[in-house]
């Protein structure tokens, strides 16, 4: 996790937050390092986490998981982490390999790619789960991490049934489990994908929280790699404030990143 990052944010893992959607989300430059933040932080934190990586491999995440100081394989271990490899359940899926685990009483959670059907239960019940409060549970917490749901709409599915499971995935884990989840969905104002700018846009009005990182306008800096804009939804609040919004801009490093406010980047000063 980014240290600095977690003070704009005012979070610490030894009191993390409950019943919060947080939604990242990015334009014109990659959002992952807020994957990866979100994920080494709840770990440190001691909460179970079930991660449905539809982008990238566990090996991938298990790497730069390992420079912040994290080893997913041993939170695999332990049972503090589930981990749903989007890369390989869709070949299992496409070549039917899926039907093993379907004899064994429960449904693939890719299962719709095969169905041509926008129906994501098979993907709720994995979450519901995985996160299921059980016998001598211990942890602290619970958190559904997710990256991302626009590969969903490339796989087959519709706006309508992505909104429909992060309706259920609310209902079951931050209302119910009083845990949280944290969303990545790519995407910008400029984007010519409808289906992914409706879906981006209906997620903004129900998040808790938006990290939305963009890249810088003028383009390439090697001293700054973009702004991220920090969104606190005040507005979902009793009393109808309106929402306060904060923008940095930041540097990624190998193992660290860091943010300054606009125009204040060490190299320009």
């Amino acid at each position: 996790m980014f240290a600095e990052l977690n003070e704009l944010l005012n979070a610490s893992p030894q009191r993390p937050e409950k019943g919060t959607f947080t939604l990242l989300r990015d334009t014109r430059t990659d959002g992952s390092f807020l994957v990866h933040h979100f994920l080494s932080f709840y770990l440190r934190a001691g909460c179970k986490v079930c991660f449905v990586a539809l982008l990238q491999s566990f090996s991938h995440y298990n790497i730069v998981a390992q420079k912040l100081g994290v080893s997913l394989t041993a939170a695999k271990e332990r049972g503090q982490l589930v981990f749903l490899e989007g890369l390989g359940s869709c070949l299992d899926v496409l070549f039917g390999e899926e039907q093993q685990q379907e004899q064994a009483g429960q449904p693939h959670p890719l299962r719709f790619i095969s169905d041509g059907a926008s129906d994501l239960r098979g993907l709720f019940e994995f979450v519901r789960t995985s996160l299921a409060p059980a016998t001598g549970d211990a942890w602290p917490g619970r958190v559904l991490l997710l990256d991302d749901l626009g590969v969903l709409l490339s796989l087959g599915a519709s706006p309508v049934a992505v909104l429909d499971f992060v309706h259920y995935c609310r209902v079951a884990v931050c209302s119910r489990l009083q845990g949280n989840i944290v969303a990545l969905a790519r995407g910008g104002d400029d984007s010519e994908d409808e289906e992914n700018e409706l879906l981006v846009t209906s997620l903004c009005h129900h998040s808790d929280l938006i990290l939305w990182a963009e890249g810088l306008a003028t383009g390439f800096c090697k001293d700054v790699h973009g702004q991220l804009k920090i969104i606190r939804r005040a507005s979902l609040q009793p009393g109808g404030q309106p929402d306060v919004l904060q923008i940095y801009q930041y540097k990624i490093q190998d193992k660290n990143v860091t943010f300054f406010a606009r125009g204040l980047s060490a190299a320009v000063l």
